[in-house]
């Protein structure tokens, strides 16, 4: 029933506007509209847009999630017995440190202890950003429902835009190699690219293999951007369902985004987390292990 609510309330600009525009036929639904990103503050310094959009909002939200969060139990202390807040601190940990770092970090150059903060770090702020999208914001970019010209309720997640999960992978891509120059040294971690092999196909291996590695920034990357943005676009095409087929008729929409809404913030947000942080825990450990 609350997830019924919610969509309903993420619909209601939708309801609204069917309601003025008598039907699809006076109105054009786009749901790429809301993934557009108009500043709410501009701000450029040397050329460089730094202004605050919707993105920068919502990463900063979840980055002060995870801060405030990891304060609180500290500032609070910890108890042999947990509870509360630090029960879900404790819990994170533990699987982060049992089900990714673990199976993908090393102990060789002590990678484990350097890398296991970063693929913490990095699966806990995008689980948050993933799971805090899903949550309705006044972000919509549609307005006319709330007074004084506050946008209408909308979901929006930051890792659906590829500018947020490619930087987020040019970090680990970076991290990787430097790691692999720190364990073998240039010469050496050059090598590790290249398996035994008859010298004449070598160098064919090895434009490959640096194929590969480049590929590594789009697959990653993409992964991410992908299975969030269809995501949140099927939620919304769902609401926007209302507009297409009427303000009545089209509310048999809601089970059918409420479905993709469960679907999407039970199981896509975490496991796309878990799979980018498992698969930058690899590659940063196929790094630094000794060549076979």
């Amino acid at each position: 029933m609350l997830l019924a609510a919610l969509l309903a309330v993420a619909a209601l600009p939708a309801l609204a506007l069917g309601a003025e525009e008598g039907g699809s036929d006076e109105h054009d639904f786009d749901p790429a509209v809301e993934f557009q990103l108009e500043p709410y503050v501009s701000i450029e310094i040397a050329g460089i847009d730094f202004s605050i959009n919707k993105a920068v909002l919502y990463l900063i939200g979840a980055a002060l999630i995870c801060i405030v969060s990891g304060l609180l139990v500290v500032r609070k202390g910890l108890t042999m017995y947990p509870r509360g807040l630090q029960n879900v601190v404790e819990l994170a940990y533990e699987f982060t440190e049992a089900q990714i770092a673990r199976p993908t970090l090393p102990e060789r150059n002590r990678t484990f202890q350097r890398y296991f903060p970063f693929i913490a770090t990095l699966f806990l702020f995008i689980a948050v950003s993933n799971i805090f999208s899903f949550i309705p914001f006044p972000v919509s970019a549609e307005k006319g429902v709330f007074p004084l010209g506050i946008p209408d309720l909308g979901l929006y997640a930051a890792t659906a835009n590829i500018n947020v999960t490619l930087a987020l992978t040019i970090v680990v891509f970076l991290l990787t190699h430097v790691e692999g120059v720190r364990a073998h040294g240039v010469g050496g971690y050059v090598k590790t690219l290249v398996p035994p092999a008859p010298a004449a196909i070598k160098p064919l291996i090895f434009v490959l293999e640096m194929l590969s590695q480049l590929l590594r920034l789009v697959s990653l990357s993409v992964r991410l951007f992908a299975n969030l943005l269809v995501g949140h676009l099927l939620i919304i095409v769902s609401a926007g369902f209302v507009l297409l087929l009427g303000s009545f008729i089209g509310i048999v929409a809601i089970p059918v985004g409420v479905f993709f809404y469960v679907f999407e913030w039970t199981l896509i947000a975490g496991l796309q987390a878990f799979i980018f942080a498992m698969l930058s825990g690899i590659y940063i450990g196929f790094a630094v292990e000794a060549p076979h």
